[in-house]
């Protein structure tokens, strides 16, 4: 369809619905809501004026007031703002579920490819059987990671919930009853959730939204794509889970809370097969069957409370499976397929329903190494002043037995209890529970070295240690070390036994988030693809398979955006035996929130993995050329990235002029919001989600664009641009890489700032900024030929502008209170609060802010 209708299909469905139903807004129970709701649009126009004309938020505000309102005391004007931001916040809720409902109906009539087109290209070019083997043996792994940007309470995601049903079908009534429920619901946590209701708040999602969809997949690809044969690949679709794993920088998860995730999520996942088997009990009620369901059902109830011991998904497959079988031989395979849909499911999601991941960052366990060697004389001085061989032979011969008793300091009591307690999740939950160990921060071989000691020390034996060790490199340092470090480790006879208990294959991470804020986005992505290469290559050579593990953010600056593309053009000397990528925060409810978009997208990530086993495109393939101009363009913006990270105002600016440091006084994640507690912010201590938010909510965005403007203007004034298009045209990695960072400038608005530029001490670190985001779009648009950005993409485009004018009121009313704080007032408490508030509108409607 082309891009015209399908932006009028976008207006019925989406934009006319969503200007209907926001009437309804008029009605909702606030005080004076009928005032605020007629003064929006108002304020909305009045703002956007301003802010062309160059105004401060400041005056803009206090413009409004006294043009449009008879509000002249400031407690009340504050109070509006307030009502304001509430309001905004459940417009960007129904434009959400709004769009959510029409996903499906959008996505039909969408120019993207789908697995259909795949196999029809398989089948016309003699592929069928690469196809089966694809199928077979590939797998797509989904991360939720314990740092949520999008954080509603339980009670408002069963709304929204409800409110995307309702708009499905045009139920005005339900409709309005729902935007008056939501309009009384409360929509910030009072305190920060802990780490178990983090975990919670995802599980809703396991269980309403992928139980349901993975099964159903599997059962459609199978019937549509396996031909003759049953796929009898459980793991194409697996889901993993950080809540309750991930203790880096987050002093809250506990070795408790490892293990009251690890129940919840079995306990969730029996009370899903308890229910499905409560519907299969109504329609199978024969005689000697329903017998069986019945005892197992008892069972499965038991077990949901009080779990029996060594009871898994086996105990419920093996009744399952006898029932089949009696189906077919007595009652003619009556209900047959919707059993068969439950034993699908009990053998894609056993008895664990997603792996918890440990993580700890690698400074960490060189901590903990050392206090043990300290405590058990295993060195005669400190561990880290030995020398490599000393660490090495320390490693790999003490025999030490630890126990958590021998120690007070809290980080090495819960390192050894928690790599103890991962052999009882694995009894509990099946070794799939728990079987992941990442390091993050990973800069040296010793830090996979020091996690596989302590296991050793934590009384495993080699062969009995069932956990993948994950190295996570997250530096531009870190990854131009990363294969030197493997191949030492390839070479460790203890670490090479325990790759072969692991099948010989190698899980490495590697960071986008920090690897952007480290290095800039271009070279960081560049880096990232290298590493890929290099490490797949020395991999192979020792007879390692390797398996990349992405740790993506929701926007491009975090390896997010258009996701898909990444993997489909990284062509073939990058290892394709997965994709397993990290979702977070709004990505888990912008893509998949519902069962369709989850669906969706999945396939997309299939299908990447699919066209480059099957596919051998031209596009994937770069030359030594393209090659050498790759790496120019990378070194050129990354100096230009490391110029404004040298800046003197660089930290300053964020700590003044944006919301940084109130993105920990959100209550959204249980996280601090920096690593450490020194009270002088330093660059190093940023958290990625912060650092990319703050500038998503000044609306510059500069990690995901700034330097490929002088990359770019460099090769323009040596006479070499036309390079730089023919890249764009012949490489799909390039050209990916310049599409997701137009999406980061579509969602830049600079007039919110421009104020800035009148302010002295930041007028002229201000104007680089600006003047690299001009740049940056007057050379992207030159060499992709386009007239404006995300030409190519006008949906995602509609959907951003929207957005991005329902939030302004929220931008400017931030702004105005950052301008206010500043004067430190006595009420400085009261704006800072606005500030804070004034947060979760402008990063839901995002949806990939951070």
């Amino acid at each position: 369809m082309h891009q015209q209708d399908i932006l009028h299909k976008f207006t019925q469905l989406v934009l006319n619905k969503y200007h209907l139903y926001n009437g309804l807004f008029l009605k909702l129970p606030y005080e004076k809501i009928a005032s605020t709701g007629m003064l929006l649009p108002i304020l909305t126009q009045y703002c956007r004026q301003g802010l062309e004309a160059g105004k401060k938020p400041v005056d803009i505000v206090d413009g409004f007031f006294e043009r449009f309102t008879d509000l002249s005391d400031e407690t009340e004007k504050i109070n509006f703002l307030f009502k304001v931001i509430q309001y905004v916040e459940r417009q960007v809720v129904l434009f959400d579920s709004i769009e959510d409902a029409s996903f499906e109906a959008l996505n039909a009539v969408s120019e993207s490819n789908s697995l259909k087109d795949m196999f029809t290209l398989a089948v016309a070019s003699g592929k069928m059987q690469d196809w089966r083997d694809f199928l077979r043996e590939f797998s797509v792994r989904i991360v939720f990671t314990a740092h949520p940007t999008q954080f509603y309470p339980p009670a408002v995601q069963h709304i929204i919930h409800d409110l995307e049903d309702a708009i499905h079908i045009d139920d005005v009534n339900a409709i309005d009853e729902l935007l008056q429920q939501l309009g009384q619901t409360p929509f910030v946590n009072r305190e920060k959730p802990s780490p178990l209701e983090e975990a919670k708040s995802i599980i809703y999602y396991l269980r309403n939204v992928y139980y349901h969809a993975i099964g159903e997949m599997y059962a459609a690809i199978e019937a549509q794509y396996a031909a003759d044969s049953q796929l009898a690949n459980f793991d194409l679709f697996r889901l993993g889970f950080w809540p309750g794993g991930d203790r880096d920088g987050n002093p809250f998860v506990t070795y408790d809370i490892t293990w009251e995730v690890a129940r919840e999520l079995k306990t969730t996942l029996f009370k899903c097969y308890y229910n499905e088997l409560k519907n299969l009990r109504r329609r199978i009620t024969f005689h000697q069957v329903s017998e069986i369901l019945q005892d197992l059902s008892d069972r499965l109830y038991q077990n949901m409370f009080n779990p029996t011991p060594g009871f898994s998904h086996t105990d419920i497959l093996t009744p399952l499976e006898e029932v089949d079988r009696l189906l077919h031989e007595k009652y003619h395979g009556l209900y047959s397929d919707a059993l068969q849909m439950l034993i699908t499911r009990v053998r894609i999601f056993k008895s664990h329903f997603a792996t918890i991941d440990i993580r700890q960052d690698a400074r960490m366990h060189e901590y903990v190494v050392g206090a043990i060697a300290d405590r058990y004389q295993l060195c005669d001085r400190p561990f880290s002043s030995l020398d490599f061989n000393q660490k090495m032979a320390l490693l790999s011969e003490s025999t030490a037995s630890v126990s958590a008793d021998d120690f007070e300091d809290p980080i090495v009591r819960d390192t050894i209890l928690n790599i103890r307690q991962i052999r009882d999740i694995q009894l509990a939950n099946g070794e799939e529970g728990c079987n992941r160990y990442i390091i993050s921060n990973a800069e040296d071989v010793f830090s996979v070295h020091n996690v596989y000691s302590l296991f050793s020390w934590c009384d495993y034996q080699a062969e009995d240690i069932h956990v993948d060790i994950v190295p996570l490199f997250e530096t531009i340092a870190g990854m131009s070390q990363s294969s030197e470090i493997m191949e030492k480790l390839y070479q460790l006879p203890a670490y090479a036994r325990h790759l072969r208990t692991r099948g010989n294959r190698q899980t490495i991470m590697l960071g986008f988030s920090d690897g952007t804020k480290d290095g800039g986005y271009l070279k960081a992505n560049w880096e990232i693809f290298k590493t890929k290469e290099n490490l797949s290559r020395i991999s192979q050579t020792n007879g390692i398979t390797v398996v990349f593990f992405d740790g993506r953010g929701g926007p491009p600056a975090r390896g997010g955006g258009k996701t898909q593309r990444f993997y489909a053009s990284q062509g073939k000397n990058i290892a394709n035996e997965e994709i397993q990528l990290t979702i977070q925060g709004q990505t888990i409810t912008s893509m998949y929130g519902t069962q369709s978009q989850f669906r969706h997208n999945c396939e997309q990530l299939l299908l990447a993995g699919a066209s480059n086993h099957l596919l051998d495109l031209a596009e994937t393939h770069l030359s030594t050329a393209q090659r050498a101009l790759m790496e120019e363009l990378a070194d050129l913006s990354y100096e230009k990235y490391t110029e404004l990270k040298n800046h003197p105002q660089f930290l300053p600016y964020l700590e003044k002029m944006s919301a940084l440091k109130y993105y920990g006084k959100t209550n959204i994640g249980s996280r601090p919001g920096k690593r450490g507690d020194k009270a002088k912010l330093e660059f190093e201590d940023l958290r990625a989600i912060s650092f990319v938010g703050a500038w998503s909510q000044l609306k510059q965005n500069v990690p995901g664009y700034f330097g490929i403007g002088a990359a770019l203007q460099q090769l323009k004034d040596a006479g070499r641009l036309h390079e730089a298009t023919t890249l764009y045209q012949q490489s799909s990695f390039f050209k990916t890489l310049v599409l997701n960072s137009m999406m980061s400038l579509e969602k830049c608005y600079f007039p919110l700032t421009a104020f800035i530029k009148d302010v002295p001490e930041f007028s002229a670190f201000w104007s680089i900024l600006f003047d690299e985001y001009k740049l940056s779009i007057q050379l992207m648009l030159e060499i992709s030929g386009q007239s404006q950005l995300m030409e190519e993409e006008k949906l995602s485009k509609a959907s951003i502008d929207i957005r991005e004018d329902i939030v302004l009121p929220l931008l400017t009313i931030q702004q105005y209170a950052l301008q206010k704080t500043s004067l430190e007032p006595p009420n400085k408490e009261v704006y800072e609060k606005l500030i804070t508030r004034s947060l979760f509108g402008n990063i839901n409607a995002s949806r990939n802010s951070a």
